[in-house]
């Protein structure tokens, strides 16, 4: 994708990962202390729909703090309202971290439908600074936000919340406190195994 775009021409750029999020009003299940013989129980209201879409974006690049950007969108669950993100929820968010960092971005993220749809493939083509590569296929261990929603998720482990705009509240707050937490962040990046080959020096 990207037009041919190399990611040698953007080696000077930002690396990031991309991936999304779903939150709904029945929360992960997690580990709890409980009396022996007696499974604890955590009840959630059944009534009501809507879910938190999120997506989040990790850029790093070497002597730079990685950083973290997201989008979130609460659907109510009305009849014809969109249930996901749009290709402009997703573009939007990449122009938004073009705009901080004001440097090329080298994208890597899944083969979600909106991801490599048409309208999509045209956006990345209109934009120079910006370079895409698209996962294997069952791949998620190599996307490094894979590990910031199970971080995200696991925070949430057997909370019971009464009403969507609370839970658009904790999401946001989980977020907004890991961007300033660099260390955990690169931690999410270091799980995937993968590393960074940087060009030789110019002679």
């Amino acid at each position: 994708m990207g037009g041919g775009k190399s990611a040698r021409a953007a080696c000077d750029g930002w690396l990031c990962f991309e991936d999304e999020a779903g939150f709904t009003r029945r929360p992960p299940t997690g580990r709890t202390w409980g009396r022996r013989g007696t499974t604890p129980v955590v009840k959630v209201c059944g009534r009501g729909s809507g879910r938190i879409s999120v997506a989040g974006l990790l850029a790093m690049r070497p002597g730079s703090r990685t950083r973290l950007c997201h989008r979130v969108l609460r659907h109510s669950g009305r009849r014809g309202e969109r249930r996901s993100l749009s290709e402009r929820d997703y573009i939007g968010l990449i122009d938004g971290l073009h705009h901080l960092v004001r440097a090329p971005i080298v994208l890597v993220w899944d083969r979600l439908n909106t991801h490599v749809s048409h309208a999509m493939r045209d956006l990345i083509n209109a934009r120079d600074w910006l370079t895409v590569f698209v996962l294997p296929a069952y791949a998620p261990e190599l996307n490094a936000v894979e590990y910031l929603w199970a971080h995200v998720k696991r925070s949430l482990a057997n909370l019971a919340s009464v009403a969507l705009d609370r839970l658009e509240t904790l999401v946001r707050n989980r977020l907004k406190r890991l961007q300033y937490r660099s260390d955990v962040l690169d931690g999410f990046l270091a799980a995937t195994g993968l590393s960074l080959d940087l060009p030789p020096p110019s002679p």
